[in-house]
């Protein structure tokens, strides 16, 4: 559950399982164990998309900020998520996103630093785009109503809309879903 505590024996053994089945790992958090998260993917093999998780309080922002420059700084992060959605559910103004983005930015050089979002908000704030090495989308066509059969066409197109937003910046979609399968293809 959220704020407990993750030992590195469960991420170890859960790392383990999918490790057959993929190069990368992308973990949300860097605190309450999930900073170790991208140490041990990196000891197993895989690459890593560190995510600094956002929201409303200001503490724990800063937590999260700290600790995903601390496991970059370590060399376990390929590449450095900050927030996720937090346009969408409105956690963060524009700004105060920007200046997470730029710190980051500033304190890893030579890192690529990300946001991820939903694939029209990279339409909406083209400044958090621009202030992006790489864009990550969140593709829903459930959530927008999409009947199954035209799920695919569908996601496509938010496909391409982010990547016309994002201006030649690598584009890559971070997460998809439908609820009753875990993944819409």
């Amino acid at each position: 559950a959220p704020g407990s505590q993750v030992s590195e024996a469960q991420i170890r053994a859960r790392l383990s399982i999918i490790r057959p089945y993929t190069r990368w790992v992308r973990s949300f958090s860097c605190t309450d164990g999930h900073e170790q998260t991208p140490r041990i993917a990196h000891e197993l093999g895989m690459k890593t998309l560190v995510g600094a998780w956002l929201g409303t309080d200001r503490e724990i922002n800063a937590r999260e900020i700290n600790g995903a420059i601390a496991v970059a700084r370590a060399g376990h992060a390929d590449i450095v998520a900050v927030g996720n959605e937090v346009l969408l559910r409105e956690d963060l103004s524009e700004d105060e996103l920007l200046g997470y983005i730029r710190h980051v930015k500033q304190a890893l050089p030579g890192v690529a630093v990300g946001y991820v979002d939903a694939y029209f908000l990279f339409e909406k704030h083209p400044r958090i785009t621009e202030a992006c090495d790489v864009v990550f989308t969140n593709c829903y066509p459930f959530w927008e109503g999409c009947p199954r059969e035209q799920a695919l066409d569908y996601m496509q197109q938010m496909y391409r809309r982010t990547v016309a937003a994002a201006a030649g910046k690598r584009v890559i979609i971070s997460e998809t879903g439908w609820p009753d399968k875990g993944s819409a293809f």
